[in-house]
């Protein structure tokens, strides 16, 4: 496994880890984030689903409870990671759960036409709503290379 980044719940009993750089990192302004985070939108980190993995404790789904399985904590109820319906093999877990969360903006902005007037990321692509599905590996790509590229200087100047 690649260098991986250790993350968990607000209680410390559900631990994870994931391997490598995501593919894409998001911040989602639909009212259905806005509600089950409390705040104006959530950030999350894309994985393909072999680079993810529990360490310690177990999870429950909570949120709607469709199709789209959203993994809390059942202790403290944090929201970890989603598996998002009709995209297999993918893990799109919460930013702020590592515990080290990426200083950098989100790479795309989903959802803005939900978004509160005043919250914006400065995500380098924003969609209304979501991307077509031919522009998600454009999209994973051009963040790809943006990671290949960046340096830590062109971020904090």
């Amino acid at each position: 496994m690649a260098e991986a980044r250790q993350g968990g719940c607000r209680c410390s009993k559900v631990r994870f880890e994931a391997s490598g750089e995501p593919l894409l990192t998001t911040a989602c302004h639909c009212t259905g984030c806005q509600h089950m985070t409390g705040s104006a939108f959530s950030l999350s980190e894309g994985y393909c689903a072999d680079a993810f993995r529990l360490v310690a404790g177990e999870t429950v789904i909570g949120g709607t409870h469709g199709m789209t399985r959203h993994h809390h904590c059942d202790h403290c109820k944090s929201w970890l990671y989603t598996e998002p319906e009709g995209v297999e093999n993918f893990i799109n877990v919460r930013s702020t759960m590592f515990d080290e969360p990426r200083s950098e903006p989100p790479f795309v902005e989903l959802h803005l036409e939900e978004a509160l007037p005043w919250a914006r990321t400065g995500a380098a692509h924003s969609y209304q709503k979501l991307p077509a599905s031919d522009e998600w590996p454009v999209l994973t790509g051009a963040f790809a290379e943006r990671a290949r590229t960046w340096t830590k200087e062109e971020f904090n100047p």
